[in-house]
C-alpha cells in the first residue's frame, strides 16, 4: 500500500473496462483520482464505489470527449480544483473498430483515430504545463499489442494504437531532452476481458470467440484488467523512476510468436 501515495492522478475512459480498474488501484495505493469519460454517470460511479471503499474523498468522475481541445483543458482545469494539480496522466479512452482497409470509409477512418490517437497527443500536449509543475511526473499511454502486430482485419485500429506507440516516444524524449523529470510510458495489451473485448467479438458466440482468442495466447488464456492496472501502478509509482519510452507488452506471450 502507498506505492503512489501524495499521486494527482486524471485517467481517461475510466467509466468501465482498463480506465475504471486503473483509477481503482491508484486509489487503492494511495493516489487521488480524476475519472473522466464522455459517459460521466459510469465515470461517477466508479468514483464513487471508490470513495465507499476508501472511506474517504479520493476520486472524482467528470464528463470528458477526450478528443475536444476545450474538454481537455476543463478536465485539466477540474484536476486543479479538486487535486491542487497533475502528476500521472493516463491516456486510456479509445475504441475499437474491425474491418479491412477494403471495408473502411474515410469516415470511420478518423473517428478510430481521433478516439485513439487524436486523444492521446490533446492529454500529452494540455498536461505538459501541469506535469511540470508537479515533477516527478508520468504519463501511461494505453495502445494496444495491436499496434504493434497487424492483422488484415484491424486497418484503423492497428494504424492509430501504433501512432500511440511511437507517440509515446517523442513525447519521452521531448521531455528528457528538457531536462524535465516526466516520463512517458505506452502499455500493449493482448486480450482482456472488458466491454471493449465484446466490440470486438460482435455478434458471435461468446464462449466459443473467448476460446478462440485464448488459444492464441501461450499463456492459454485472456487477461483480466488487474493484470494492466498493476503495469499502470508502477509506471505511475516512482518506482519507475528510470524507466521511459517504453512498450509494455501485457499479452502473454503473443508477441513472441
Amino acid at each position: 500500500m502507498g506505492r503512489v501515495r501524495g499521486k494527482k492522478a486524471l485517467v481517461t475512459g475510466a467509466a468501465q473496462g482498463l480506465g475504471a480498474a486503473s483509477a481503482q488501484m491508484l486509489a487503492r495505493h494511495g493516489a487521488q483520482v480524476l475519472l473522466t469519460d464522455i459517459n460521466e454517470a459510469g465515470a461517477q460511479g466508479v468514483a464513487d464505489s471508490i470513495n465507499l471503499e476508501m472511506g474517504s474523498e479520493v476520486a472524482w468522475g467528470f464528463r470528458q470527449d477526450a478528443t475536444k481541445v476545450d474538454d481537455w483543458e476543463a478536465a485539466i482545469d477540474q484536476a486543479q480544483r479538486r487535486m491542487q494539480g497533475l502528476s500521472v496522466l493516463v491516456n486510456n479512452a479509445g475504441m475499437v473498430r474491425t474491418g479491412s482497409i477494403e471495408d473502411l470509409n474515410l469516415e470511420q477512418w478518423h473517428h478510430v483515430m481521433q478516439v485513439n490517437t487524436d486523444s492521446v497527443f490533446l492529454g500529452c500536449k494540455l498536461a505538459l504545463p501541469m506535469l511540470r509543475e508537479s515533477q516527478p511526473a508520468s504519463i501511461i499511454n494505453l495502445s494496444s499489442i495491436s499496434g504493434l502486430m497487424a492483422s488484415p482485419n484491424l486497418a484503423a485500429y492497428n494504424a492509430s494504437k501504433a501512432a500511440v506507440w511511437l507517440l509515446t516516444k517523442s513525447v519521452a524524449l521531448l521531455a528528457a531532452k528538457k531536462g524535465w523529470d516526466i516520463r512517458c510510458n505506452s502499455i500493449h495489451p493482448t486480450f482482456i476481458r472488458t466491454p471493449m473485448l465484446d466490440d470486438l467479438r460482435g455478434d458471435r458466440d461468446e464462449a466459443a470467440t473467448l476460446a478462440r482468442l485464448a488459444k492464441q495466447v501461450p499463456l492459454g488464456r485472456l487477461g483480466g484488467p488487474d493484470d494492466v492496472a498493476y503495469a499502470v501502478l508502477y509506471l505511475a509509482s516512482d518506482e519507475s523512476r528510470f524507466i521511459t519510452a517504453a512498450e509494455f507488452k501485457i499479452d502473454g506471450g503473443i508477441s513472441a510468436i
